[in-house]
């Protein structure tokens, strides 16, 4: 399996290849995307992309941590954080129970 990640460029390149669009075109639709999807998890809402998965914003209450290398607690604050959960669609693809036409 590899470690390779996909950059904004590749995403870009993909969209101007696959869909015609000129390079600049691209890389505005891609950041008019991720800007609405940020956006909406900000404003604490749930983004659902259907056949994809869903990015939910969690509240983790305020908790006891532990510094790992003096053992020290320290209050961990609360916070925000935002979680994946991806569709079964995407799940099956990703186990390689589906074809490519499903996602």
């Amino acid at each position: 399996m590899s470690s390779k990640n996909i950059t904004r460029a590749e995403l870009k390149e993909a969209v101007c290849r696959k869909v015609g669009l000129s390079q600049a075109e691209s890389a505005d639709m891609i950041g008019l995307v991720l800007r609405e999807i940020c956006d909406t998890l900000v404003a604490g809402e749930t983004v659902k992309l259907s056949t994809f998965g869903s990015f939910v914003v969690r509240h983790k209450a305020e908790r006891m941590g532990r510094n790992p290398k003096t053992g020290v607690e320290i209050p961990i604050h609360p916070r925000r954080v935002v979680m994946f959960k991806p569709s079964p669609v995407l799940t099956a693809r990703i186990n390689g129970d589906a074809s490519d036409g499903d996602l």
